[in-house]
């Protein structure tokens, strides 16, 4: 094996990325010790399996898999309708555990998050080493879950070094081995590289991380541009992804989706179950002061499949109302009658500040004023009474849905403290203890 260090300094930058092991069902099993050890898994809702414990997984189990399929390869799973509500607080909980060693922590996503640790040395007086495991220690302490942590000097070698040894995992690579971890490293495992990069990689011969970033940076930014050139610039230790301490208020897109079980050929049914979602969407823009110039409509079938329309506003709007009519037609166009669909998209794109404005010289200004004043009257009684107290009249149908053994809810809404409803609970998970 070639030795050729990219760096002899240790960690000239600290980066953390932990990663939460089986996150979903490790919630599940904190909040529930009785299903600890036992093959577990989340989606009963969906019909297919959202997570599923390591338990599961070794007997076959996996994200995606269709419930049916899953109880075929494991006569005993535990299937559990997904308990979004309290996995969010344990995921605010975890993120809360590791600010107490450092408040450089950047949430990029609801089970993972990037930390630098560089410079905590002086003040915890140990090696970073140490404070890593200190960190995951801490979080399997307070929360009874267990998270893979990975240490080197940038984020994507991190999230590399955290998938290298799951569950429970611990690795760090410091500068002058780097190229060791590198080598061991197919370009498939790289953050950053899709199927379609790495086929074009492997037709110029190369087969891991260490092959890419051997070839000069002026080379990889010439075939890859900007991601190539930034990517090739973190795998050799050079950090230029800064870890985002700031909570995200910018997007690029806005997608909302829902699956509905059983599937459905019901063409009203379906239609109320993407307006709810357009207008989840439009609440999310509004809060961030976002408005799309683009929509799509996505019906996705019981074959996985998808019947889609894209359609570009005259006008960039965030109003729900004043899109409805556009949402009908392209509604009207992907429906086919008779096929069974399982869930409904909404996506909106070309998102621009809805601070500033336009005038057209031959747009109803009246009418457009009218819409923004109605969705503002909305928006402030779904912030005093809960999101969709008021909502379009189709969604109105959706309490007549067919029932289905997979719509029983989670036990956190079924048992409720005194004053909470189905929509506004307080911030407390359930537990299952045994007096």
């Amino acid at each position: 094996m070639d030795d050729h260090p990219f760096t002899v300094r240790s960690y000239p930058r600290a980066i953390l990325h932990i990663d939460a092991d089986a996150f979903f069902t490790s919630v599940e099993q904190a909040l529930d010790p009785s299903l600890r050890g036992k093959p577990v898994v989340t989606g009963q809702e969906r019909g297919i399996i959202a997570c599923a414990s390591y338990e599961a997984k070794a007997r076959g189990v996996k994200r995606g898999v269709s419930l049916h399929d899953a109880r075929r390869l494991c006569p005993g799973l535990i299937v559990l309708p997904s308990d979004y509500e309290s996995y969010s607080l344990y995921s605010k909980r975890m993120f809360s555990v590791m600010r107490q060693f450092t408040p450089c922590v950047e949430e990029y996503s609801v089970d993972e998050a990037f930390l630098d640790i560089t410079g905590m040395r002086r003040l915890y007086h140990c090696s970073y080493e140490e404070i890593a495991r200190k960190i995951q220690q801490e979080i399997h302490k307070e929360l009874g879950f267990t998270v893979s942590v990975g240490l080197s000097l940038s984020k994507a070698l991190g999230k590399l070094c955290s998938k290298f040894r799951k569950p429970r995992g611990f690795t760090a690579v410091p500068g002058r081995y780097i190229h060791i971890l590198l080598q061991r490293t197919a370009l498939e495992q790289v953050w950053g590289f899709g199927p379609s990069t790495v086929n074009l990689l492997t037709k110029y011969g190369l087969r891991t991380a260490y092959d890419f970033t051997m070839r000069p940076q002026l080379w990889a930014a010439n075939l890859l541009k900007k991601p190539g050139r930034e990517i090739w610039s973190e795998l050799r230790g050079e950090s230029v992804w800064p870890v985002e301490t700031e909570e995200k208020t910018t997007y690029g897109s806005i997608m909302k989706s829902k699956t509905f079980t059983p599937p459905s050929t019901d063409k009203e049914f379906i239609f109320a179950k993407l307006v709810k979602n357009v207008e989840s969407a439009f609440m999310k823009a509004r809060r961030y002061h976002l408005r799309p110039r683009m929509l799509g409509v996505i019906l996705r079938r019981q074959d996985f499949r998808h019947d889609g329309l894209e359609a570009k506003l005259s006008r960039a709007t965030s109003s729900t109302l004043e899109v409805m009519p556009l949402i009908r037609t392209m509604f009207e166009q992907v429906f086919y009658p008779q096929r069974e669909y399982r869930s409904t998209m909404i996506f909106m794109g070309g998102l621009e500040d809805d601070h500033s404005d336009q005038f057209d010289l031959f747009e109803d200004r009246l009418k457009i004023d009218a819409f923004a004043r109605v969705t503002g009257a909305i928006d402030d009684i779904n912030h005093r009474y809960g999101k969709h107290a008021v909502r379009s009249a189709t969604s109105l149908f959706l309490p007549h849905k067919p029932d289905s053994p997979r719509d029983s809810e989670h036990a956190r809404k079924q048992l409720l403290f005194p004053g909470e409803t189905a929509r506004r609970r307080l911030n407390i998970p359930r537990m299952g203890i045994e007096v």
